[in-house]
């Protein structure tokens, strides 16, 4: 399990904050080890396994070299959606959507210390339930037209600024975030940023994961 993360970005009791990067569909292990590296190099703070493509002995072997990877760079490691598969690689925790399992079962699992994301798309209804479940991160979005998941419903920033008046869990924002949009996020009050596209598919992908680093060192500079 990891202890404190690399780059913590906003103060407070957010489990994960900075830039919490999500995994691509990648079948290729070397190639997602090495951009995970890069983001990692780059200032990611947690990383979320998620490789919808990959059979489940390729997902196991994969998450385990990341927990290691993300272990190294004292990062934390989320796996996403699969309970039984973050409990096999002894994840930091786990991501759950509204169909993937409850959050109480979750906890049973997986034991008190480990780090359980719900995501509630645009709903404080469902953040409120999550939160009663006993989830330590609660994930808004999509805020931005998303390749990843291009159907998904739209959030407002408003949301992340009602929830933080709310409930003390951290506050994730998710969907199509680049380092562009993310000062008005954090503004908001997300307390990490999840991001796919604009940090993997970048060029450089320490680059990219920089650029998110920066932006909230600038932030908590101000």
């Amino acid at each position: 399990m990891a202890s404190s993360p690399t780059f913590l970005g906003k103060p407070g009791n957010a489990p994960i904050s900075g830039l919490y990067a999500v995994t691509p569909d990648l079948l290729d292990s070397d190639s997602l080890l090495e951009r995970v590296a890069a983001a990692l190099a780059g200032g990611a703070s947690a990383v979320q396994y998620r490789n919808k493509i990959a059979s489940p002995p390729l997902q196991r072997a994969q998450a385990l070299t990341l927990r290691d990877l993300c272990a190294a760079h004292n990062a934390i490691f989320i796996v996403n959606d699969d309970v039984g598969l973050a409990y096999a690689v002894d994840a930091d925790g786990v991501h759950l959507g509204r169909d993937d399992g409850s959050l109480e079962q979750a906890r049973r699992k997986l034991g008190r210390g480990a780090i359980l994301g719900a995501s509630c798309y645009d709903s404080l209804e469902r953040a409120a339930e999550a939160v009663g479940a006993g989830a330590d991160y609660i994930a808004f979005g999509s805020f931005f037209p998303s390749l990843t998941k291009p159907d998904a419903v739209r959030a407002e920033p408003s949301l992340i600024t009602a929830a933080k008046s709310r409930w003390n869990v951290g506050v994730v924002a998710i969907g199509g975030i680049t380092a562009a949009a993310a000062p008005a996020l954090i503004d908001a009050g997300a307390d990490a940023l999840a991001v796919s596209g604009a940090v993997f598919d970048a060029a450089d992908v320490a680059a990219a994961a920089r650029a998110f680093r920066d932006v909230y060192v600038a932030r908590a500079l101000s």
